[in-house]
């Protein structure tokens, strides 16, 4: 732990909206939290409201899709904060198109920073959580990941990937004391989903049988269940948050 006995978490994506939602959990459960940003504009205005609701977030520039600069961005972390005792690879993007029509750089962006940005993240934190033998990885995948989705065959080979990763990781380190774990969030009422156009937004929730979007608190409830010391025997494990849309 750091120097005021906090546990320091790092949150990848941390300005959108599942990022905002899981930093103010994290916060409220006493974490260090500490988010990652590529964007600094927008970087500045997300902290500036936070600090204006009462959070204290240290924010950290690093391009997930880059290793070299998630390493310089992790050393800058241990340096003024301390070592990264748990991470949420919550960082993606999406760029939909139907299969014969997506471009190499469409599925390159999407594999980049939704696939390899996890092994970026972790492989620069992983040798100081095995040196401590503790660490909580908390890897955000996708309901569409599980399912398939049209005109998502790069976001959903993404969000598959991920759960062979975190399965394999989570058998190689759970001899020393860290967890690693998927969240497969189904839809969520993100900025990003409420703009969808409303009609089309029905169609959704029809297809819903809890009969509405998650809610951005309760994927970051659950994050930060399983970063907590409480959660030490879950390992390997997926958990869907999807209100029943799709159940296996």
């Amino acid at each position: 732990m750091d120097a005021n006995n906090k546990r320091v978490a790092l949150v990848t994506g941390a300005t959108g909206g599942l990022g905002t939602a899981m930093c103010k959990q994290l916060s409220q459960d006493n974490y260090r939290v500490v988010a990652n940003y590529r964007n600094a504009e927008k970087a500045q205005k997300w902290s500036e409201e936070m600090k204006s609701e009462g959070y204290e977030i240290d924010m950290f520039l690093g391009d997930v899709c880059d290793f070299d600069s998630v390493g310089t961005m992790v050393e800058e972390i241990k340096e003024k904060v301390g070592v990264i005792d748990v991470l949420v690879n919550n960082a993606g993007i999406t760029r939909d198109t139907a299969f014969h029509k997506m471009s190499k750089e469409q599925w390159d962006a999407v594999i980049s920073t939704n696939l390899n940005s996890i092994f970026n993240c972790c492989r620069h934190t992983i040798s100081d959580m095995r040196g401590q033998s503790y660490g909580r990885i908390i890897n955000i995948s996708s309901v569409n990941g599980q399912r398939g989705q049209f005109g998502q065959a790069n976001y959903s080979a993404a969000k598959a990937g991920i759960h062979g990763f975190t399965k394999t990781l989570a058998m190689e380190v759970a001899k020393k004391g860290i967890t690693v774990n998927t969240i497969s969030p189904g839809y969520i009422g993100t900025d990003m989903v409420m703009a969808v156009r409303e009609d089309v937004r029905q169609k959704i929730i029809d297809q819903i049988p809890i009969g509405r979007l998650g809610g951005t608190f309760e994927v970051a409830y659950l994050v930060s269940f399983l970063a907590s010391e409480n959660a030490s025997f879950i390992t390997g494990a997926n958990y869907a948050i999807n209100g029943g849309q799709h159940v296996y």
